[in-house]
C-alpha cells in the first residue's frame, strides 16, 4: 500500500482511545498531528480601533469556547469591568458552562440554544429584544446573522480574534503520503507554507463541501471526501479509504 504516512492537520487527540489511533494501528500506517492553521486574539490596540465600548452593551453572544477566552481576556487587559447584570447568550449549553472559567455560573443570567446556531438562540434573543447585543466572531467567522436581522436584534458584531497561517519551520519534514484537512483556511496554509507544492501521488482528503470546493479551487486533486453515506466522519472516510487501497 502506497500511504505510509498521514498528516491530520487538526491538533493532537487528547483522548488515547481516538479512532486515529485504531486506524494507525489496523494499517500499520503512521499518522501525525499537526494543524495547518492557529487562532490568535486580537491586541488590545489592535480591538480599540473598531471603535467598540464593551461597556455599552449588556448581553454578549458566544458561539464558541474561543469566543469567550478571548473577550474576557480583552476586557482583563482593557480594565474593562464586566458587571453582574450582564446577560450571556449562548448557542450551546457546553459553551455556556465553559462560562464557569470566568465567571460565578450560578450568580448570572445565562441562556442557551440546543440547536449550536443562532437560531436556535431565537426565543431568549427575542424574549429579551430590549438588550444590546455584542456578538464576539472571528474574522473568518461563517455564522449566518439573517436570523438577528429578521427578528431586529440590536447587536453589534465584534472581531476578538483571528485565524493565521501556522507556519512550518524551514527543518520540519513535510514528507506525507496524505494529507486530511478539515477548513479552506488549511488549504491556503498548505499553499502559504509551500507555494511550490506539486501533488503528484500525495492523496488529499477533507472534510465538508467548502473544503473540497477549496481543493479544487486551489488546483489540486481531491482522493477522498467526508461526510459521506458511507463515512459519516473523517475517521470512517480515512478506514474504509484505506481498505480500499489495501486491495489494490
Amino acid at each position: 500500500m502506497k500511504v505510509k504516512k498521514v498528516l491530520v492537520s487538526q491538533p493532537k487527540p487528547s483522548s488515547e482511545k481516538s479512532p486515529y489511533y485504531e486506524i494507525a494501528e489496523k494499517y500499520g500506517i503512521q499518522i501525525d498531528f499537526r494543524p495547518f492553521i492557529k487562532v490568535e486574539g486580537l491586541t488590545a490596540k489592535e480591538f480599540r480601533q473598531s471603535k467598540i465600548n464593551i461597556s455599552d452593551f449588556t448581553a454578549i453572544i458566544f458561539t464558541a469556547r474561543t469566543a469567550i477566552d478571548h473577550f474576557f481576556r480583552l476586557c482583563e487587559e482593557m480594565r474593562v469591568s464586566i458587571p453582574d447584570t450582564l446577560k450571556y447568550f449562548c448557542t450551546t449549553e457546553s459553551i455556556a458552562l465553559y462560562l464557569q472559567k470566568y465567571i460565578v455560573y450560578r450568580k448570572r443570567k445565562i441562556f442557551h440554544g440546543t440547536t449550536g446556531k443562532l437560531d436556535g438562540l431565537l426565543a431568549s434573543l427575542t424574549k429579551h429584544n430590549k438588550e444590546k447585543y455584542l456578538y464576539i466572531v472571528s474574522d473568518v467567522h461563517k455564522d449566518d446573522t439573517n436570523p438577528l436581522d429578521a427578528n431586529k436584534i440590536n447587536y453589534t458584531k465584534a472581531v476578538m480574534y483571528r485565524t493565521v497561517s501556522n507556519d512550518f519551520g524551514p527543518n520540519e519534514p513535510f514528507d506525507y503520503d496524505m494529507l486530511l484537512f478539515f477548513s479552506p483556511s488549511g488549504i491556503a496554509s498548505l499553499l502559504k507554507n509551500f507555494p511550490k507544492f506539486k501533488q503528484d501521488d500525495i492523496k488529499i482528503g477533507c472534510f465538508g463541501s467548502t473544503t473540497a470546493q477549496a481543493v479544487k479551487n486551489a488546483g489540486l486533486r481531491l482522493d477522498m471526501e467526508a461526510p459521506s453515506v458511507k463515512a459519516p466522519s473523517m475517521t470512517a472516510a480515512l478506514d474504509l479509504f484505506l481498505s480500499e487501497e489495501s486491495k489494490k
